[in-house]
């Protein structure tokens, strides 16, 4: 009997085209997965379903795919050792854990959250992995254009242009910058993002950062909904994606889920 399954991943997205399977040759996430499914499970065809997906250079420190096996799997610890192994250094499997069939990685999940990370200072070790940006920025002040987002609840504004979405509204949690030793983080949260959002939201922000626009400035551009006013959409490689939550009942057994 068929059963359902959470595979729990991380990865390092520089040498991916992003997490969507293509026709062509292109090497993505979710590609080097189904290759390593059908291989472990014997099955001629695996199909992953994500909770969302990333662009190319974008990275993943803990996101869910859904998938299909033709019967349960008797050693779960065995198979994600054996999948591992068949898998590149730059894609971890965490965890696998078993869901009831109706349970979906991208709509059944209630939340996801990212990251982006900038360095202030030239870095050759964290230059895949975050945007190296040598300005001081006002952190203060764009924490108060950031919190300005939890109280819409239409992005447009930051939304790539050619998307087939039927709907530019999400509900934002939090949204805030820290300081770090080495530059700045961004972290926000929400129940779904728009493709290009965050990155697109980081470069508005940090115009507000440089004194180049308003708090007022960002708060009009969150109400024309138009993308010409935003920012440029920053670099991919300071963007993680860090959790997704689900609701209780989709685990079939009880299981903690740790965002």
């Amino acid at each position: 009997m068929a059963q359902r399954y959470f595979l729990e991943i991380a990865y390092k997205g520089t040498n991916y085209h992003g997490w969507q399977a293509q026709e062509n040759a292109t090497l993505t996430i979710q590609g080097e997965l189904n290759r390593a499914l059908g291989f472990i499970l014997r099955q001629q065809s695996v199909e992953t379903v994500g909770s969302g997906r990333t662009d190319a250079g974008v990275h993943c420190k803990s996101q869910y795919v859904h998938f299909d096996a033709a019967k349960p799997i008797d050693n779960i610890s065995k198979f994600i050792y054996s999948l591992n192994r068949c898998l590149p250094a730059d894609i971890l499997v965490k965890n696998c854990l078993p869901v009831h069939s109706h349970a979906n990685a991208r709509f059944s999940a209630l939340s996801r959250s990212y990251e982006y990370h900038i360095t202030r200072e030239k870095d050759p070790f964290s230059k895949d992995l975050s945007y190296q940006f040598g300005y001081v920025l006002d952190v203060d002040t764009m924490n108060a254009a950031a919190a300005l987002l939890l109280q819409y609840n239409d992005f447009q504004a930051f939304s790539k242009v050619k998307t087939d979405v039927k709907t530019f509204r999400c509900r934002i949690f939090y949204a805030y910058w820290e300081a770090t030793a080495k530059g700045y983080v961004f972290y926000i949260k929400a129940d779904r993002f728009l493709r290009g959002m965050v990155r697109t939201i980081v470069g508005s922000l940090l115009e507000v950062g440089l004194g180049k626009q308003t708090i007022t400035d960002f708060q009009h551009i969150i109400e024309s909904g138009d993308r010409k006013r935003a920012g440029r959409a920053v670099p991919p490689q300071g963007l993680f994606l860090c959790g997704v939550e689900y609701p209780a009942e989709v685990w079939l057994y009880n299981v903690v889920n740790l965002i």
